[in-house]
């Protein structure tokens, strides 16, 4: 009997998927990123619970590894720094829950190594004790496991894998420009384009030569950056608002839609080509008759200049080159016989007269 194909994917499954989001929603909603309203919410939901249900054990460790993979893809960017500690809560939650013996490890690529220790760096530098402290626990419990890939390597797999969408409203804003604009740079470098205009004014040589400035660069590079901010808070709020109606699922439905579509009408046009080109090749096909299909190939006998006349049976058929022993003779002068009956059939052995011969082992008659 085959075995059942299970219901969730290798690296996330959707309900899951789901409910993590909800998690997710509600810690970003408290607008800190203290533990203690993540176990709130985590007790609210509860969460404990995820792993009760599965009876087989290897399925426990699979499932386990599919739930440590969503949590970690949270844990990583391009989400917020709010919802990548919400990740980090969440893989030391599901670690210690999981029923599978031994534990499953938490999977983290090499690559993603450098980006791990920035985000530990900015969590010291802030003061989030919390942060260091979880992580802390999941290195000395040895948790984590720095691997070459963040999945298992699998051949021999040619079915289409899934993927999973990137939730928009946990993605972090851009705020590098936010904070150019609200820092004193703006007003060090009109300093320092000031300055630069005394000294080139000073400088008689290079007065009308020299200028490697633009005039009111500060001025517009200020109205560049509002433009900009102007611009993010436009769109997020949009998204935020579709995402509330419903109109960014609509949207994802019709773009399926529209791919299905496609698909099939690719595939549908495939097939009529193919189906036009058998039946161009069906109809150009001639039966031949019987009395030449019975007929024997004929003997055609081409003339050569080097060996005489030499029968070939078909015209096609590529000419046997002479052998090394048929060039050495050539070479050599040696002429060859034609004939190729063998010698030795045409002899046979002497026949000798039988003559009696007196058997000497014989046992001599039983007498009584």
């Amino acid at each position: 009997m085959p075995r059942e194909r299970p219901i969730y994917s290798d690296f996330f499954y959707d309900p899951l998927t789901e409910d993590v989001e909800e998690l997710l929603a509600r810690f970003q909603q408290s607008d800190s990123i203290r533990y203690e309203y993540f176990s709130a919410a985590w007790r609210q939901m509860g969460f404990s619970d995820v792993f009760i249900g599965i009876v087989s054990m290897a399925e426990q460790k699979r499932f386990s590894r599919v739930s440590l993979a969503t949590a970690v893809k949270y844990f990583l960017p391009p989400y917020s720094y709010q919802i990548r500690v919400g990740g980090l809560y969440l893989m030391f939650g599901l670690y210690n829950t999981q029923l599978a013996v031994p534990r499953v490890p938490i999977r983290l690529a090499l690559g993603d190594w450098d980006i791990i220790q920035r985000f530990l760096k900015d969590s010291v530098n802030s003061g989030h004790q919390d942060v260091v402290y979880i992580y802390h626990k999941l290195v000395a419990a040895k948790a984590i496991h720095f691997t070459a890939m963040p999945h298992f390597l699998s051949f021999l797999k040619l079915r289409k894998r899934k993927q999973n969408n990137v939730c928009a409203e946990f993605i972090g804003r851009s705020m590098a420009v936010q904070e150019l604009f609200s820092a004193d740079i703006l007003e060090e470098v009109s300093n320092i384009e000031s300055q630069y205009e005394k000294l080139k004014e000073n400088t008689v040589a290079v007065r009308c030569e020299a200028s490697m400035t633009q005039r009111d660069f500060t001025a517009r590079l200020k109205d560049c950056m509002a433009e900009f901010l102007t611009w993010q808070q436009k769109t997020f709020s949009q998204a935020e608002a579709d995402n509330k109606g419903g109109g960014g699922d609509d949207e994802d439905e019709e773009e399926e839609e529209e791919e299905e579509e496609r698909d099939y009408k690719a595939s549908s046009s495939r097939a009529r080509l193919i189906s036009s080109i058998k039946q161009k090749s069906y109809s150009n096909y001639q039966e031949a008759p019987k009395a030449r299909r019975h007929r024997q190939p004929e003997k055609l006998k081409v003339e050569s200049s080097s060996s005489g006349s030499e029968q070939h049976y078909g015209s096609g058929r590529k000419r046997r080159p002479p052998s090394l022993r048929a060039r050495t003779w050539k070479s050599l002068g040696v002429t060859r016989d034609e004939s190729r009956v063998q010698v030795w059939l045409l002899s046979a052995p002497e026949q000798k007269e039988r003559v009696p011969v007196k058997r000497t082992n014989q046992t001599p008659p039983y007498k009584e």
